[in-house]
């Protein structure tokens, strides 16, 4: 999952340098890592729980 996301931000990152680009294709791509970056953070929430001492 994280290498995906990573890889996202360079394929984002190339594609928003080349003129013209696809703004549908990017703003795809975006919500996709965005999906990621969520999904993550809610399994990384999940398997070290905010336990407060």
């Amino acid at each position: 999952m994280e290498s995906e996301h990573r890889d996202l931000d360079s394929v984002i990152e190339r594609l928003g340098e080349v003129l013209p680009f696809d703004q549908l294709k990017l703003q795809r791509l975006k919500k996709r890592k965005l999906v990621l970056k969520d999904e993550m953070a809610r399994l990384r929430s999940r398997i070290l729980p905010d336990i407060i001492a």
